[in-house]
């Protein structure tokens, strides 16, 4: 039987690193527990709500954050705030699946529009790693706006 899992990334601000992660997945924040969201309601705003009416301090609101695939087809992110910076490369990092389908020339271009969407979301490009057949087809390494690693693939 296999399991579902969930990402748990840690963060200094969940919420601005959810929002980066969800306009690069194409995701969403799912609403409060037990809150119908209206179509067009903010689900950031609702949890600001929610967390105020249930007692939570200001200071304890941006603690965490979640984005979910609106198809339900991939892993719910779980961002997590903690004291400590980021110090070293990730041991586990995500592929962003931006060029399906595609090779040499046409793959590398799309990756590179893909690029510049990301650096304008607040991402960092790394470096760029050319196809080397049959091994690669080529990426882009870059970092999301606290440092995390992930490719462009």
């Amino acid at each position: 039987m296999s399991r579902h899992v969930q990402i748990t990334v840690d963060a200094r601000d969940p919420r601005a690193l959810s929002s980066f992660w969800r306009d690069v997945l194409g995701y969403v924040h799912p609403g409060p527990p037990g809150v119908d969201l209206t179509a067009g309601a903010d689900p950031l705003a609702a949890w600001d709500d929610f967390l105020a009416r249930i007692g939570v301090p200001e200071e304890q609101r941006n603690s965490r954050s979640a984005i979910e695939d609106p198809d339900g087809r991939g892993p719910r992110l779980f961002f997590q705030q903690v004291p400590e910076e980021k110090v070293g490369k990730n041991r586990l990092h995500l592929d962003v699946r931006a060029a399906p389908g595609l090779q040499g020339k046409e793959r590398m271009a799309a990756l590179e529009a893909e690029c510049e969407r990301l650096v304008a979301l607040g991402g960092a490009r790394l470096r760029r790693c050319e196809p080397a057949p049959p091994m690669s087809a080529g990426f882009i390494v870059m970092a999301d706006p606290e440092g995390n690693e992930f490719c462009l693939d």
